[in-house]
């Protein structure tokens, strides 16, 4: 497989550092440029990022010289965790210069002509980019995104039912990592003995997008799937993880043991599985009556899963499960790594 340079916008950010970790020793991927905002173009990478990973600061990044966010930049490709403001402007001109751009930021993700990817489940959304390069006039650049985190953690297992029985209604409620804030983030005056009910652009998100990942490619358009979610979501006082509960009502009659079953079997296309960053389960079933945590179950397959479990019956609508996301890995960077390597697997980009 060729190797790719690669470039990483907001490389200084709590998302940017995870871009940093899970690409340091990646087999097809080497980091040669990483940007951030003008006060800290210039420096040493090392002095400019307060790194909060576990893992140590790879020696040869920290080595790095910070690099504005703007085109040209002295790679093949970028990686984007720019908040949404500046990503909509700066992701178009990387793109417009000829970089292809697998972007975690949310500008650009409801965008008709944008795929929103999760490869497991709509890899053929990625036939939306020569469409996209033809409307804009580009060439080899181009703009991918994938799903907010929490989005991203809800969408696995509703594919999975989708799949076996259909689904018509989602209500879910959600208890998000204070990770997801990015650092600082919250202060810990409000989130200490707390829990904050409230996160901006965050219900709209969770409402929309699994609508236009779970759609169908129609000629030159998304058909969003006939799907209605309500959202409720909460900020609390975890580290990394994000935890979903959520009442399901299905096409189709279904036992607790089928729906069981169902989400243990899904898996991607066999292309998808065998990519590098690829989960073998991208759904994790916990069958204990406690699980899934996140601090215990949070890294299961490398943090690249949906954790599972509480499968019952539900006395509303017809079952109810709890869900637990990676929101800084799978439901981040982790995620835009595997875009990444599905699209230079597929010839989107050489």
């Amino acid at each position: 497989m060729k190797h790719w340079r690669v470039g990483i916008l907001g490389a200084t950010g709590t998302v940017g550092q995870r871009f940093v970790q899970l690409l340091e020793q990646h087999p097809w991927f080497t980091i040669t440029a990483v940007a951030a905002s003008d006060r800290s173009e210039g420096k040493r990478y090392g002095d400019a990022v307060a790194w909060k990973l576990p893992t140590p600061l790879p020696a040869r990044i920290a080595e790095l010289t910070l690099a504005p966010c703007r085109p040209p930049l002295d790679c093949d490709l970028v990686f984007s965790s720019l908040p949404g403001d500046m990503a909509a402007e700066t992701e178009v001109a990387f793109a417009a210069a000829g970089y292809p751009v697998i972007s975690n930021s949310s500008a650009h993700r409801m965008a008709p002509d944008v795929p929103l990817l999760v490869p497991e489940i709509n890899p053929e959304h990625v036939r939306l980019i020569p469409l996209q390069q033809q409307r804009r006039d580009w060439t080899r650049g181009f703009l991918v995104t994938n799903p907010n985190c929490t989005t991203l953690a809800l969408v696995l297992p509703l594919a999975a039912l989708e799949r076996a029985f259909g689904v018509e209604m989602v209500v879910v409620s959600t208890m998000q990592a204070i990770s997801g804030a990015g650092y600082p983030g919250v202060a810990s005056l409000d989130i200490v003995d707390n829990v904050i009910p409230y996160i901006a652009g965050e219900e709209d998100k969770v409402e929309s997008e699994p609508r236009k990942i779970l759609g169908q490619l129609v000629g030159d358009r998304i058909e969003p799937a006939v799907l209605r979610l309500s959202a409720h979501c909460h900020r609390v006082a975890v580290t990394d993880g994000h935890l979903c509960a959520a009442s399901i009502k299905l096409r189709q009659p279904a036992t607790v043991d089928e729906v069981g079953a169902a989400l243990e079997a899904f898996r991607g296309p066999a292309e998808v599985a065998a990519l590098p960053s690829a989960p073998a389960r991208p759904i994790v079933l916990r069958r204990e009556p406690d699980r899934p945590q996140p601090r215990l179950d949070r890294d299961l397959e490398r943090g690249m899963a949906s954790i599972v479990g509480r499968v019952r019956p539900d006395p509303l609508l017809d079952i109810k499960l709890t869900i637990l996301g990676h929101n800084t890995v799978r439901g981040a960077a982790g995620a835009a790594v595997l875009n990444a390597e599905f699209l230079a697997a597929t010839g989107c980009f050489t």
